[in-house]
């Protein structure tokens, strides 16, 4: 379904993806994982046409999307959940969730949509009327996935999404992701927490100062020294 193919972008005249090279099949969970800084976000701000790479290509279900704008990579049907909340706080949970229901033709299945979502994150229905703002931490982050699947997306790239959450919250959003993939979306999963994706996942790879280190299948990964060392303090 996406095919990255080296990789290679900057932030003005400091380099920080060398040559990355991955790829994610239809109805897959791919894991990248790498510590804080080892460029897991600028992966995804250039696949989503937010930073433009120096070199290399991305080519999504065939098509070459690497110098489209965001709008249009968005309208393709790939969705970009950032890390760290970034909901609209003064803003209802409803009201966030139709944000989400702009691009393309997805308007007019706005309230499909949100029953869907709401489905998925029946927390959210219970909220829906509640500023953003005065969400937990853990349920900023449901409404932030579920915002981004409001546009019924095919492949979607949620970024860091246990930082900074209770065990129980990230279990439930785990368990959220994994039913995504059972519905026909394609996940691309940057983690701090490697024991918790690669649970996950299907396959992963290793990001170390924007290079790909290493990939395999998780059982592959879990079992390497690199990764046991370094990320599960084994």
């Amino acid at each position: 379904m996406l095919e990255v193919k080296n990789l290679c972008a900057s932030y003005g005249v400091i380099p920080v993806l060398h040559d990355v090279s991955f790829r994610v099949k239809p109805d897959e969970i791919v894991a990248l994982l790498g510590t804080n800084g080892a460029g897991k976000s600028t992966i995804l701000n250039t696949i989503q046409g937010i930073m433009r790479p120096i070199s290399g290509s991305i080519i999504f279900q065939g098509k070459s999307i690497t110098d489209w704008p965001p709008h249009k990579i968005v309208e393709e049907g790939v969705i970009h959940i950032p890390e760290g909340h970034r909901i609209f706080p003064y803003l209802s949970v409803r009201e966030n969730l139709f944000l989400g229901a702009y691009p393309g033709d997805a308007w007019k299945d706005r309230e499909k949509a949100l029953e869907w979502v709401m489905e998925l994150f029946p927390i959210l229905k219970s909220r829906a009327s509640q500023e953003s703002r005065l969400l937990s931490g853990g349920e900023q982050q449901m409404l932030s996935i579920g915002r981004g699947l409001m546009s019924h997306p095919r492949f979607i790239m949620v970024d860091e999404p246990s930082v900074g959450l209770a065990p129980v919250i990230v279990d439930s959003l785990f368990e959220a992701l994994a039913r995504l993939r059972e519905q026909g979306i394609t996940i691309l999963l940057p983690e701090q927490n490697a024991l918790r994706a690669l649970q996950l996942a299907d396959r992963g790879y290793v990001i170390q100062d924007g290079r790909v280190v290493m990939e395999g299948t998780s059982d592959e990964l879990m079992k390497s020294d690199l990764v046991k060392k370094a990320y599960l303090g084994r």
